[in-house]
């Protein structure tokens, strides 16, 4: 009996001892409990989109322009250096017109038109020829375009274009027959190159020109009633007057 309540006691050790183990083992391989996830932040819903200037969505108006970049300065234009004895001043009724002397092209014509300023023979001279975007021709004291000084220059045909504002000499269909009467170009007239004497070039003052009363054109520019030359004269002369 003592054996068998060994015997009993013996199993009932080894069962808890093997319980205990197998309980200890399961334990160790169990992952522990998850820990709960903190429930998600819900975001907050965006807020509209406010009207653009346009009246679409912002997200849907256009972009901006961008601003233009600052233009570049302009580099003003050196004026224009003149030779007093080589300058003239021609006023209209509109303004002073400032003509720049060519005797490096035409030292003969501007001698010429030099000596007839310095006697007054272009003041109350009228315009008796202009034509809308071609010319406006004066100098003759009759002012029909039959008249002159009654001296003619031989020509002096240059190299210088016909641009607007030159200012050339009137002739007849002789190449030698010009005397007092010249014209000023109102547009660029390049087919005139090489066949008229061009002395000079205005500097200043082509608004005024510009303002002189056109002709007739189915009457070859002829001017019912022409604007005339108020007074022409070297600016030496004038700027020495004026000191005085």
């Amino acid at each position: 009996m003592f054996k068998f309540r060994f015997s009993a006691l013996a199993a009932f050790a080894v069962a808890l001892f093997l319980g205990v183990a197998f309980g200890a083992a399961s334990f160790a391989q169990s992952p522990p409990p998850a820990k709960a996830k903190p429930p998600a932040v819900v975001p907050l819903a965006p807020p509209k989109a406010k009207p653009s200037p346009t009246g679409q969505p912002a997200s849907q108006a256009p972009a901006a322009k961008p601003a233009p970049a600052p233009a570049a300065p302009v580099t003003p234009k050196e004026p224009v250096k003149l030779d007093p004895e080589f300058t003239l001043y021609m006023d209209l009724e509109y303004g002073r017109v400032v003509i720049k002397m060519r005797p490096d092209l035409a030292p003969v014509h501007v001698a010429r038109v030099k000596e007839l300023v310095r006697q007054g023979f272009y003041d109350g001279v009228v315009f008796h020829r202009v034509i809308d975007g071609f010319m406006a021709q004066t100098g003759d004291p009759k002012g029909d375009g039959t008249g002159g000084s009654g001296k003619n220059i031989q020509a002096e045909f240059n190299k210088e274009s016909h641009v607007r504002g030159a200012v050339s000499m009137a002739r007849a269909a002789n190449i030698n027959s010009a005397d007092s009467q010249f014209f000023i170009v109102l547009d660029d007239s390049a087919h005139l190159d090489g066949n008229y004497t061009l002395w000079g070039q205005v500097t200043s003052g082509m608004e005024f020109v510009d303002k002189i009363r056109k002709g007739d054109p189915s009457a070859n520019g002829r001017v019912p009633y022409p604007d005339r030359i108020i007074r022409m004269q070297v600016a030496i002369d004038a700027d020495k007057a004026k000191k005085k």
